[in-house]
């Protein structure tokens, strides 16, 4: 960052002391602070692009108009840079490490590149994929963006239905699946899984299976072999594509209905990913990257695009925990990792098993710590300091699968404060607003961004006319991004986070939107309706309670809750099995027939109801009564 900070004062006369005052320059002049990201890098390109900023409506933004280039050739370009170094170790709960050199990463990307080609995909198609956190995941990733093809991938933890209801709208041309995936220690078999799902999958024309629960077993009839598909000793080809050409479709949540189809482009996440991991994390050639994530999470995307820098990265499918509450941070120590990133979540397991990683491990080669998907309790920046590292840079960052970066975050010319996110990150301007749009400092607010983002959606998948984008981000406060976090910023651009200011559920990071849930508990004979809440709670906690309204002559016993635990566990996602199943009397609603998810996490977080609730909205004020009692109880009994 000071490098940079030097570039600037030298080629565009802006002479910048401190984070505030870069930070300050990046949102004045957004077009001179992104170009200088795109020629400080020396972004790969065939076209030189007209501009950085040709329009700043949101939505609506038009960024580097005439530029063409891809996404996955400038990641690769340190392959002719270093090619006999490591780009990837995988690392599982079962196997020993596997080690892939930059050339090799090229030369596998390449040939499943023109084996693509060979099939007939080309820009604009999509590839979707379920696999975990594996080196084949990544290939896959790149050969898909060569080709100027579309990729998506979901996690093999998730059920068919969610995996149908995401990549069913995207209508894919190539499905590749995994065989499986071990999981604390034992095998977890998800062919008939795979098979379900790509037989749900109408448009698809070719099947890749990845073997990598058993690698000796044949795949099945009419199904390609990855590892085949990877040998040979084809030429890398880019394809070379518009600045705003689709990369990669992400998912939402789902709260509201089927998940939404994220679109980033190659030239927004090229420049995101640059600036971020260079300038921000200060990662370069030297380093190793590991985040525990799975492929579902959008910080796996964030991991891939360490690289960019020359960074070598850890992949590791498997539990977190498996070996111990400290099994990633043994990782860290065998590999030399210099950049780890986890949920909070984690970090915080580890702090109440007592773990001692720095008494344990040789964790010396560790740099910083990124922590995210919710917020990390005082106690746990206090952990990380005792007892893994006394001067690790320890960051807290806060953004989201919508951008694929961080909004507010650590940078590496800030003191860490305990609790508090050093503050926005370089070309993101952050407010925190009031309920009526005012800015407001050192309050709780709304946090919103009020100008463009190279890596801001282009569209959502399906969205012709724009208006879900536009209703997601842009409905509450026009032209400027709501992003449904509490925030507070202090005087000095300190942030905390408080949390989401919707119904989401984010478990430990992970997203899913209540709509999943209510999909598999209320398909069950047993079940009318349901009501699930995910509440952050103060120090770190979270409570996810599922109410559920059973049909007449049904008890709500232990068999049934097991099943509903079951289902949830199978179809939508193990990280989402609720913490308690209650029976309620019934789900309470608008008068327009909506779920009062918000004002009921806000009862349990602690909100006085006169603020959480206008009565007058309730189509039924004594199930509302029901629910209040609760929230007042389950308070009780947590103080």
């Amino acid at each position: 960052m000071a490098d940079f900070q030097r570039w600037v004062r030298d080629n565009r006369n802006v002479n910048t002391t401190t984070y505030q005052q870069l930070w300050t320059w990046s949102i004045t002049d957004p077009d001179a602070f992104w170009m200088s990201i795109w020629q400080y890098f020396d972004v790969v390109h065939s076209t030189e692009p007209e501009s950085a900023l040709a329009d700043s409506r949101m939505p609506g933004s038009v960024w580097f108009p005439g530029a063409r280039l891809n996404w996955a050739e400038n990641l690769l370009r340190h392959a002719s840079i270093a090619p006999d170094e490591t780009a990837i170790t995988a690392v599982s709960e079962s196997g020993e490490p596997a080690r892939t050199t930059w050339a090799e990463l090229e030369q596998q990307s390449a040939n499943l590149a023109a084996r693509l080609r060979e099939m007939g995909i080309g820009t604009g198609d999509r590839v979707a994929a379920v696999l975990p956190n594996i080196a084949e995941a990544v290939v896959a990733l790149l050969a898909t963006a060569t080709v100027g093809a579309i990729w998506s991938c979901c996690s093999p933890d998730f059920g068919v239905k969610g995996l149908v209801d995401r990549f069913a709208q995207i209508e894919p041309t190539v499905f590749i699946g995994v065989d499986g995936y071990v999981w604390n220690g034992k095998p977890v078999d998800r062919r008939d899984t795979m098979a379900e799902v790509r037989n749900s999958l109408p448009t698809v024309k070719h099947v890749v299976t990845v073997r990598h629960l058993d690698t000796k077993a044949p795949v099945g009839d009419g199904e390609l072999d990855f590892a085949d598909l990877v040998r040979g000793t084809a030429t890398p080809h880019y394809e070379q594509v518009p600045f705003e050409h689709p990369l990669w479709i992400l998912y939402s949540s789902g709260t509201t209905g089927l998940p939404k189809g994220i679109v980033h482009s190659h030239g927004g996440i090229v420049l995101e990913a640059l600036k971020a991991n260079a300038l921000a994390y200060d990662l370069g050639p030297t380093d190793r990257a590991l985040i525990a994530a799975s492929t579902a999470w959008v910080v796996w995307n964030m991991l891939v695009d360490t690289m960019f820098t020359g960074c070598s990265i850890v992949t590791y499918d498997g539990n977190p925990a498996a070996k111990g509450p400290d099994t990633v941070l043994k990782l860290c120590s065998d590999f030399g990792v210099t950049r780890f990133g986890t949920g909070a979540a984690y970090l915080t397991l580890c702090e109440k098993a007592g773990a001692e990683p720095a008494k344990n491990y040789d964790l010396s080669s560790l740099r910083s710590i990124m922590t995210t998907g919710s917020p990390l309790p005082d106690s746990t920046w206090r952990w990380v300091y005792d007892q893994v590292s006394s001067d690790v840079l320890l960051g807290s960052d806060s953004g989201g699968t919508d951008v694929a970066t961080a909004f507010v975050g650590a940078n590496p010319l800030e003191p860490v404060r305990t609790g508090e996110l050093m503050g926005a990150c370089l070309g993101c301007k952050v407010e925190a607003w009031s309920e009526d749009g005012t800015p407001v400092v050192g309050d709780v607010g709304e946090m919103v961004i009020t100008a463009p983002m190279p890596s801001m959606p282009v569209k959502f998948w399906n969205d012709i006319d724009g208006q879900r984008y536009h209703d997601s981000y842009f409905d509450t406060f026009p032209g400027v991004w709501r992003h449904g976090d509490w925030i507070t910023i202090s005087e000095n651009g300190a942030c905390q986070i408080h949390g989401r200011s919707d119904s989401t559920i984010n478990r430990g990071g992970v997203r899913m939107g209540s709509a999943d849930i209510y999909d598999a508990v209320e398909a069950l004979p047993e079940v009318a309706t349901s009501l699930v809440i995910g509440a952050e709670l103060p120090g770190g906690e979270y409570h996810m309670p599922l109410f559920v309204v059973t049909n007449p002559g049904v008890e709500l016993d232990e068999t049934l809750i097991d099943k509903i635990k079951k289902v949830i566990r199978t179809e939508v996602s193990p990280r989402h099995v609720p913490d308690v199943i209650l029976t309620a009397p019934a789900v309470p609603m608008t008068r327009t027939g909506k779920r009062l998810e918000v004002p009921i996490k806000k009862l349990i977080q602690g909100i006085d109801e006169s603020v959480a609730i206008n009565r007058g909205t309730v189509a039924d004020t004594d199930v509302l009564q029901w629910y209040v009692d609760y929230a007042n109880t389950f308070r009780a009994s947590a103080n």
